[in-house]
């Protein structure tokens, strides 16, 4: 089960939304996170992100994610993402010192073009190696997602 905190819209930022999960691990594959966005202006320019805290527990030095963008439309993108999680010597790449805070580009400069709203789903796609079955991934505490506008080119 996933509890949820969000954040809305703040006034000195760029931030448009920003909402976690908390994981109880381990995460399963077949565990699907969803997030409903607010409606977004459809003129303006967006970066997406997937925010992910995990521990020392975290086996693997990559991440594999499938996330879908689902639109008001009915009208679905899937994309399977590939992040390093740590480097070649097996430092984290993440920020803090039990809990690491990693902030993962998704998508940039995307416009949300259609009225209503939209909706993000996430899971992850990690497997052993010659195996086809997921695992059920330890060390990931939260999962989340941040919308922020985009800077203007300058």
């Amino acid at each position: 089960m996933a509890l949820t905190i969000s954040t809305l819209i703040s006034c000195d930022s760029n931030l448009f939304y920003s909402e976690y999960r908390s994981l109880e691990e381990p995460w399963n594959p077949d565990e699907a996170l969803h997030f409903n966005l607010p409606e977004a202006d459809s003129t303006a320019l967006y970066n997406i992100f997937i925010n992910l805290r995990n521990t020392n527990e975290y086996p693997f030095s990559n991440l594999f994610l499938i996330a879908d963008i689902h639109f008001p439309n009915g009208k679905i993108i899937t994309d399977t993402l590939e992040y390093e999680m740590a480097r070649p010597d097996g430092s984290w790449l993440g920020k803090g010192q039990n809990v690491k805070d990693n902030k993962l580009w998704y998508k940039e400069n995307i416009q949300f073009f259609e009225p209503g709203s939209y909706a993000i789903e996430i899971k992850h796609a990690m497997r052993q190696i010659n195996q086809v079955e997921g695992v059920s991934l330890k060390g990931v505490t939260d999962v989340g997602i941040s919308v922020e506008i985009a800077e203007p080119n300058q």
